[in-house]
């Protein structure tokens, strides 16, 4: 486990925040580097993820790093002065807060602050270090403002989260004229989706089939998808089912792009990496005589097996598509 340069005495996050601090002072991490995610902070240190998000909205409150969409957690470009060690007297980090949230500065955020910088906010930290790195005080601190200030506009993170996913699925909308025949308006909605995900990899996480989510911008989707299938004949139960198979589909499939985020953050290892730690279990496996099949398909491959979801994706809704065309149009 890392061990941090902060006072015995300290709490975990200030402990790793002096770690942190440390790294940037020596140069360690420049302006612009990446700083660790809260899940790669929550797997290196031993400690549980609101820990981590704590560690970094501190950092992000003294000015050292900054959040950027899609990026994660760097260091910010103008860091301010940073010690080589941390002091052993000083402000307690709600003094601290309560500086940073009663300055002009954040006075001003404060008056500009609306709905949607919180939900924008929001979806940037989560596109950045994922779902589980989201909490409203660390989308405060991105904002410069005092920690309940949020929740005069959202009264809880699960909320918010809907929110953020009714803003995500809204932003990408299929054409005006709609394809004359069902599939090729069925392969525009899909892929519409799909590019939905790709952006957000948290978005096909936060819902089941069972228990879909009832938002008004994920609906539009579904009244494309629907529209698509209506009048060829088919009875409401049939039509319907056809539209959860495609969305679970592509649903299911975009699921693997956070699960494999959060995978590489608590290993430290990338999935080419993994797969390649994996290589001695895999070829005594194939030397077991047990699974001929799977041996010589993978023993066919030159370079080895590489998992690609958007081709995954394309042949999977190809697929579906032709065992759903004689249903459809029969």
């Amino acid at each position: 486990m890392t061990q941090t340069t902060g006072t015995a005495g300290d709490p975990p996050y200030l402990r790793i925040v002096a770690a942190i601090r440390r790294r940037i002072a020596d140069g360690e991490l420049a302006p612009g580097d990446r700083v660790p995610s809260t899940r790669q902070i929550a797997s290196e240190w031993g400690v549980a993820l609101a820990t981590a998000t704590k560690a970094l909205t501190t950092l992000r409150l003294e000015g050292l790093v900054e959040a950027r969409s899609r990026i994660g957690t760097v260091v910010a470009t103008n860091t301010p002065p940073t010690p080589a060690a941390a002091p052993r007297t000083r402000p307690s980090p709600a003094a601290h807060t309560a500086t940073a949230a009663n300055s002009p500065a954040a006075r001003a955020s404060e008056q500009e602050l609306t709905l949607d910088r919180i939900v924008r906010s929001a979806i940037d930290i989560a596109d950045a270090e994922g779902l589980a790195a989201l909490s409203m005080r660390g989308v405060a601190a991105r904002l410069g403002v005092a920690a309940m200030s949020t929740y005069r506009y959202v009264p809880s993170k699960e909320d918010l989260i809907l929110l953020m996913a009714d803003a995500a699925y809204g932003e990408e909308s299929n054409p005006v004229d709609a394809p004359a025949h069902w599939r090729a308006r069925i392969e525009v909605g899909a892929r519409t989706l799909w590019r939905v995900y790709r952006k957000h990899p948290w978005l096909a996480r936060i819902s089941s089939l069972t228990r879909p989510l009832l938002l008004p911008n994920l609906l539009v989707h579904g009244e494309w998808m629907l529209a698509a299938l209506d009048g060829h004949g088919l009875d409401p139960n049939t039509l319907f089912d056809i539209h959860v198979l495609l969305y679970s589909h592509v649903q299911g499939l975009a699921a693997h792009l956070e699960m494999e985020a959060d995978a590489e953050a608590a290993t430290g290892q990338s999935e080419d990496q993994w797969m390649d730690s994996r290589a001695p279990v895999l070829q005594e496996l194939v030397d077991s005589g047990r699974f001929p099949t799977f041996a010589k398909v993978v023993g066919s491959f030159e370079d080895g097996y590489d998992l690609r979801l958007d081709a995954l994706f394309e042949l999977g809704l190809r697929a579906l598509l032709d065992g759903l065309t004689p249903v459809v149009e029969g």
